[in-house]
């Protein structure tokens, strides 16, 4: 009998997405913490093989962030929700492009933690990227940096260009050991 791969959902794990501002009115934006509230992760226990979905109409923006540390307040209920009707309509395009999905295509080990390599397909195109994976504490960390552009997603912009997010956002996936 064929064990079924562990996995996670957003119910035992979480999956954060990291802005960053940029632009001559930077000082008056906000980086942002945002959740993925409907996700799952699965993985062999060989570690050989991780498939990842991840719904992006599922964003919600936690709160803005200061000098790296949450700002709790920064930002009204109002505010997220227009960044969020942003990303979906604007820059992920939700409708079209209901999900993002991951698949391995290698785990290697590194130090007490693995590299993982493998295709994830955002926006309706299809890249290579790779994850890094170490443990911390009780939990699996598993983070990497997309580049908007790579995907076809044209970061958000204002005011002429004066206002915008940098293409590079940081993703952490942290799960039980």
């Amino acid at each position: 009998m064929v064990r079924p791969m562990p996995r996670f959902t957003q119910n035992d794990a979480e999956c954060r997405v990291y802005t960053f501002k940029e632009g001559l009115l930077s000082p008056i934006a906000h980086d942002l913490e945002i959740a993925v509230d409907r996700f799952h992760v699965e993985w062999d226990d060989a570690r050989t093989r991780v498939e990842a979905r991840f719904e992006a109409t599922s964003l919600r923006v936690i709160h803005a962030m200061k000098d790296g540390k949450p700002s709790p307040g920064a930002l009204s209920d109002r505010d997220k929700k227009k960044i969020e009707s942003n990303i979906q309509d604007d820059v992920l395009e939700t409708k079209r492009h209901r999900d993002v999905v991951f698949t391995s295509s290698a785990i290697e080990p590194e130090g007490d933690g693995y590299v993982i390599r493998g295709a994830l397909e955002l926006h309706g195109r299809k890249r290579d990227v790779q994850v890094r994976v170490a443990k911390e504490g009780a939990k699996w960390v598993a983070t990497t940096t997309l580049h908007q552009p790579d995907f076809g997603v044209t970061p958000y912009s204002a005011m002429m260009g004066t206002l915008r997010i940098q293409p590079d956002v940081r993703v952490r996936v942290s799960a039980p050991a």
